[in-house]
């Protein structure tokens, strides 16, 4: 049974980091795509950064550009998530998905996603 399964998400000062983790049970690295999105109240789901697992090769929105990196760990069907230099606006509920297919288009669009973790909150406070 695939099932995605986040951690790591808590309250942290500006400045501050956190690790999010993505354990992705029953998904076959290698095939599928897995992003992190992330929602406030009232805002529609944003891409944070998105992850082939065949290549490895990683997306990001602008917003987290040089601040946050996403990476995997095959053998414990896991994706990361780590944030650093956290700012106020990184406030949000995190949700890793998964997606069929490593292609670059939709990397990080919600609608490409089919496949959602129940999400973690992160709180960054000024």
């Amino acid at each position: 049974q695939r099932q995605l399964v986040e951690f790591g998400g808590g309250s942290v000062q500006a400045g501050g980091s956190l690790r999010l983790s993505c354990v992705a049970s029953g998904y076959t690295f290698g095939v599928y795509s897995i992003a992190w999105f992330r929602q406030t109240p009232g805002q529609e789901r944003e891409g944070v950064a998105g992850i082939a697992t065949d290549t490895r090769t990683t997306y990001y929105a602008d917003s987290v550009k040089g601040r946050f990196t996403i990476s995997q760990d095959t053998a414990k069907k896991s994706v990361y998530l780590q944030m650093n230099s956290l700012k106020p606006e990184d406030t949000a509920m995190y949700h890793c998905a998964a997606r069929l297919g490593t292609a670059s288009a939709s990397m990080l669009a919600p609608r490409a996603y089919n496949y959602w973790g129940q999400g973690t909150q992160v709180t960054v406070s000024s």
